[in-house]
Protein backbone atom coordinates (compact mmCIF):
# COMPACT_ATOMS: atom_id res chain seq x y z
CA UNK A 1 0.00 0.00 0.00
CA UNK A 2 1.40 3.35 -1.44
CA UNK A 3 1.49 5.96 2.06
CA UNK A 4 3.43 8.13 0.59
CA UNK A 5 0.53 10.52 0.02
CA UNK A 6 -1.00 9.92 3.62
CA UNK A 7 2.69 10.61 4.69
CA UNK A 8 2.76 13.94 3.23
CA UNK A 9 -0.80 15.18 4.76
CA UNK A 10 0.55 14.06 8.01
CA UNK A 11 3.52 16.21 7.38
CA UNK A 12 1.34 19.51 6.75
CA UNK A 13 -0.65 18.91 9.45
CA UNK A 14 2.05 18.84 11.74
CA UNK A 15 3.67 21.65 10.30
CA UNK A 16 0.10 23.49 10.45
CA UNK A 17 -0.33 22.64 14.61
CA UNK A 18 3.59 23.80 15.08
CA UNK A 19 2.55 27.25 13.81
CA UNK A 20 -0.19 27.56 15.79
CA UNK A 21 1.65 26.55 18.83
CA UNK A 22 4.75 28.65 17.67
CA UNK A 23 6.92 25.88 17.94
CA UNK A 24 9.37 24.71 15.10
CA UNK A 25 8.40 22.54 12.80
CA UNK A 26 10.07 19.33 12.08
CA UNK A 27 9.91 19.37 8.15
CA UNK A 28 9.22 23.26 7.45
CA UNK A 29 12.07 22.44 4.66
CA UNK A 30 9.49 20.17 3.14
CA UNK A 31 6.36 21.71 3.51
CA UNK A 32 7.59 25.44 1.95
CA UNK A 33 8.34 23.38 -1.26
CA UNK A 34 5.86 20.67 -1.46
CA UNK A 35 2.27 19.84 -2.48
CA UNK A 36 -0.08 22.04 -0.84
CA UNK A 37 -2.75 20.20 1.57
CA UNK A 38 -5.56 20.12 -1.24
CA UNK A 39 -3.17 18.64 -3.87
CA UNK A 40 -1.75 16.01 -1.42
CA UNK A 41 -5.77 15.23 -0.10
CA UNK A 42 -6.62 15.49 -4.02
CA UNK A 43 -3.69 12.36 -4.69
CA UNK A 44 -4.74 10.38 -2.01
CA UNK A 45 -8.11 10.12 -2.91
CA UNK A 46 -7.76 9.42 -6.58
CA UNK A 47 -5.15 6.83 -5.76
CA UNK A 48 -8.12 4.99 -3.97
CA UNK A 49 -10.18 5.35 -6.29
CA UNK A 50 -7.71 3.99 -8.51
CA UNK A 51 -7.22 0.99 -6.45
CA UNK A 52 -10.95 0.23 -5.96
CA UNK A 53 -11.47 0.74 -9.75
CA UNK A 54 -8.69 -2.10 -10.26
CA UNK A 55 -9.64 -4.74 -7.74
CA UNK A 56 -13.59 -4.56 -9.58
CA UNK A 57 -12.57 -4.63 -13.18
CA UNK A 58 -10.35 -8.06 -12.08
CA UNK A 59 -13.30 -9.29 -10.19
CA UNK A 60 -15.51 -8.42 -13.35
CA UNK A 61 -13.19 -10.10 -15.42
CA UNK A 62 -12.51 -13.25 -12.88
CA UNK A 63 -16.57 -13.74 -13.18
CA UNK A 64 -16.93 -13.31 -16.81
CA UNK A 65 -14.56 -16.18 -17.08
CA UNK A 66 -11.10 -14.53 -18.21
CA UNK A 67 -8.35 -16.65 -16.10
CA UNK A 68 -5.52 -14.00 -16.63
CA UNK A 69 -5.63 -13.19 -12.56
CA UNK A 70 -6.37 -16.08 -10.03
CA UNK A 71 -8.67 -15.94 -7.51
CA UNK A 72 -6.63 -14.96 -4.76
CA UNK A 73 -4.93 -12.41 -6.77
CA UNK A 74 -8.65 -10.91 -7.04
CA UNK A 75 -9.30 -11.29 -3.29
CA UNK A 76 -6.34 -9.49 -2.34
CA UNK A 77 -6.74 -6.74 -4.50
CA UNK A 78 -10.48 -6.61 -3.52
CA UNK A 79 -9.10 -6.72 0.37
CA UNK A 80 -6.58 -3.63 -0.74
CA UNK A 81 -9.65 -1.78 -2.19
CA UNK A 82 -11.28 -2.24 1.27
CA UNK A 83 -8.43 -1.13 3.48
CA UNK A 84 -7.65 1.96 1.30
CA UNK A 85 -11.00 3.31 1.79
CA UNK A 86 -11.56 2.48 5.36
CA UNK A 87 -7.96 4.03 5.53
CA UNK A 88 -9.02 7.47 3.63
CA UNK A 89 -12.93 7.24 6.05
CA UNK A 90 -10.70 7.45 9.02
CA UNK A 91 -8.63 10.07 7.76
CA UNK A 92 -11.26 11.91 6.47
CA UNK A 93 -13.08 11.64 10.35
CA UNK A 94 -10.06 13.16 12.06
CA UNK A 95 -9.91 16.10 9.83
CA UNK A 96 -13.59 16.60 10.67
CA UNK A 97 -12.94 16.27 14.06
CA UNK A 98 -9.80 18.89 13.90
CA UNK A 99 -12.08 21.53 11.99
CA UNK A 100 -14.70 20.86 14.53
CA UNK A 101 -11.54 21.82 17.44
CA UNK A 102 -10.87 24.64 15.48
CA UNK A 103 -13.99 25.85 15.36
CA UNK A 104 -15.14 25.87 18.50
CA UNK A 105 -12.04 28.17 19.55
CA UNK A 106 -12.84 31.06 21.42
CA UNK A 107 -11.05 33.74 20.65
Amino acid sequence: MDTNGIEQMLSVLRSTAAQATSKPAESAGQVAGGPSFADVLQNSISKVNQTQLQANAMADNLVAGDNSKSLHEVMIALQTASVSFQEMVQVRNKLVSAYQDVMNIQV
